[in-house]
């Protein structure tokens, strides 16, 4: 496991721009129906359960993050569809592929699930900012600094690190393989400490 941060923080500040009530349009890679991942966060979730300082994540609301748009409101739910279907064009080109999750670790907000490889993640990533381009002047949010990973878990009050790399560091769970075949562009919340969702569109990769 890569070195652990000494403390946590609260994860569910209020970043510029949000609030309760405020949606955002943004491009996720979510996985219903895998069931290798739902019973990889089930037993993380076992593992971190009696830790306690952590909003862990059910399986309907396990995600990937890949690229945001903007605010509903501030971005035309037309345009949000023209980005849609740039996309879908250019996904059509990118492979659909296998990725492994290994095990977790500890970020100061969150507990972070390394996705391998990364590279065709970055390359669906790529191509929805591409997209984006055809469609607006000015993409959203910066290319590099993209790590992909899963959260399994958001820190929702401050305190040391040491008792969730102690637990991580004592489970034994199964890594988990699964298939991406589409990324999603959702209309996201967080209103309730959880980033819950509503689907736009979806766009298969080849």
């Amino acid at each position: 496991m890569t070195t652990a941060p000494e403390r946590m923080r609260d994860h569910w500040y209020w970043r510029p721009g949000w609030d309760v009530g405020r949606r955002f349009y943004t491009w996720h890679l979510t996985f219903d129906g895998q069931e290798a991942v739902h019973r990889f966060a089930a037993a993380y979730r076992t593992v971190l359960e009696p830790v306690g300082g952590l909003d862990l994540v059910p399986d309907r609301w396990l995600h990937l993050t890949m690229q945001g748009i903007g605010f509903v409101g501030e971005v035309d739910e037309q345009v949000a569809l023209d980005i849609a279907a740039a996309a879908k064009a250019r996904l059509a080109d990118v492979p659909a592929f296998d990725f492994t999750l290994h095990a977790p670790v500890v970020d100061p907000e969150a507990i972070l699930v390394p996705v391998q490889p990364d590279g065709p993640v970055r390359a669906v990533r790529d191509a929805i900012r591409a997209a984006i381009g055809d469609v607006l002047p000015e993409v959203p949010e910066r290319a590099e600094g993209f790590k992909p990973h899963v959260s399994l878990g958001y820190s929702n009050s401050t305190g040391p690190a040491a008792p969730f790399t102690t637990a991580l560091d004592g489970a034994a769970v199964t890594p988990a393989h699964g298939r991406i075949t589409q990324a999603e562009l959702i209309i996201i919340h967080r209103d309730h400490r959880m980033y819950e969702w509503e689907p736009l569109t979806t766009a298969p990769l080849g």
